[in-house]
């Protein structure tokens, strides 16, 4: 082969790559644009020292992107982040946009649905309440409870301050009588009377259970 010919060749051959770019650059931007509909999970930048009642969890975001994109779109890449800062309790508009909207590279969102939720603001706040033991069941032999002792008998709680002013003791987890004709002591959990209040310390408290017979002075006492 002539050294013509060869560098005919390779200039015939580079021609040919560049075609094949050109058409698969140029395949990739005619390629059609779909939308789809994603329900997205929305959080919360919330100020300090303030919780949300009842918050929003999701909204339906659609998108735009190539049919390959969409075809392969992981609905958990979505979610919405909202931004709260009013520093004071009570009930506020929030207006959602694109911006607030977290999705991977080449898509665009077409619209929120909703696109304004409403937000309830409450304090957080921190007490101690009193404990008191849930009895359920019947001893054995014909024992008699008396009154139970728990160590501690207060816990500290946490949550929103309209929820928590409205008890005046948390209950344990039940504990039963089923078998029992002595004096027993069980350590068991405290109850949250709602999500949103969580007991900080102890989870655990301790009851003592005194049992005794009927005609009994005192528990394990009898009668002269």
């Amino acid at each position: 082969m002539s050294e013509r010919a060869r560098v005919w060749g390779l200039r015939l051959l580079a021609l040919a790559i560049s075609a094949a770019i050109w058409y698969s650059v140029s395949l990739q931007g005619r390629e059609t644009l779909t939308e789809r509909v994603v329900e997205a999970s929305v959080s919360y930048n919330r100020p300090r020292g303030f919780l949300i009642l009842d918050p929003v969890q999701s909204v339906n975001v659609r998108l735009r992107g190539s049919s390959k994109k969409v075809r392969m779109l992981n609905p958990y890449q979505v979610n919405v982040q909202v931004e709260i800062t009013q520093n004071q309790k009570g009930t506020l508009s929030v207006s959602l946009g694109p911006d607030d909207v977290q999705v991977p590279e080449g898509f665009e969102v077409v619209s929120i649905d909703p696109n304004t939720i409403r937000v309830e603001l409450d304090r957080e706040v921190t007490q101690r309440l009193p404990v008191r033991p849930q009895l359920v069941g019947e001893p054995a032999a014909g024992a008699v409870p008396g009154e139970p002792e728990v160590l501690p008998n207060q816990v500290l709680v946490t949550g929103p301050e309209s929820l928590i002013s409205k008890y005046d003791w948390l209950n344990t987890r039940p504990i039963s009588l089923d078998g029992h004709a002595l004096t027993f002591e069980e350590t068991i959990a405290v109850i949250p009377p709602d999500p949103l209040i969580q007991v900080v310390q102890p989870s655990k408290v301790t009851v003592r259970v005194p049992l005794g017979q009927p005609g009994a002075d005192a528990v394990g006492t009898a009668k002269p």
